[in-house]
């Protein structure tokens, strides 16, 4: 097979939308606890619950899954943006709690909120509430008493249906002996398999090839080399 720059133009990325339905969620053990929770409401152990785990492990999924089947809406915590109202109406999702800036008055005032007229509040995060830097002794207070499920890296199991997904969004036929290849080989991580599919996808597309082993030993390189590198 002929070497090919890394620098060889591939074709535009057209914006693609992710499949987020019940149905498209891949369910291995990594996961057990999370879908639990979110399949479990309104029958929640408290009415805060924490979804924390790595980029890329399935929280966006879980928590639109939970926004359709809850109604809830989405909040960023700020001064004076009717956060703490929606909470009371409603149930409401912060995503990215622990990267997103936020007033901690308001959010201790959406918590009192959800507690006071059982509604529910959901938040995602990559590190656990207990880490985050609020200095507000009551924040912290309420922040303990949350719910909070942790989310693994994926699995072997848990890769290979992402990257059966990932293609079947893409309508790409790969054989799963070569979706098996993959996930023995790739970095853990779903972020890392949405990567890989995006380049395998545009690559063939640019070389007017079919995704073979050979090509995806090429992509798998140039992304360790990428790892290496940072």
């Amino acid at each position: 097979m002929p070497r090919h720059s890394g620098s060889e133009q591939l074709p535009l990325e057209f914006p693609r939308e992710e499949q987020t339905s019940r149905d498209d969620l891949a369910v291995t053990t990594a996961l057990n606890a999370a879908v639990r929770i979110v399949d479990g409401w309104p029958h929640w152990p408290s009415p805060v619950v924490v979804l924390v785990g790595p980029a890329g492990c399935g929280k966006s999924h879980l928590a639109s899954i939970w926004r359709d089947t809850s109604g809830a809406r989405d909040i960023i915590p700020e001064a004076d943006n009717g956060a703490s109202e929606r909470a009371a109406e409603g149930p409401v999702l912060f995503e990215d709690a622990d990267r997103t800036p936020f007033s901690e008055v308001e959010l201790f005032h959406v918590i009192n909120a959800v507690r006071s007229h059982g509604t529910a509040l959901l938040m995602t995060a990559r590190t656990f509430p207990a880490n985050w830097p609020v200095e507000l002794a009551d924040l912290r207070s309420r922040l303990k008493a949350a719910t909070v499920v942790e989310i693994g890296e994926p699995d072997q199991e848990l890769l290979v249906q992402v990257l059966m997904k990932l293609f079947a969004d893409r309508q790409l036929a790969v054989d799963e002996k070569l979706i098996a290849y993959i996930a023995e080989r790739m970095e853990r991580s779903t972020e890392a398999a949405r990567v890989l599919v995006d380049t395998l996808d545009r690559l063939a597309l640019a070389r007017r090839t079919k995704i073979n082993r050979a090509l995806v030993a090429e992509v798998l390189d140039r992304m360790q080399i990428g790892m290496e590198s940072d």
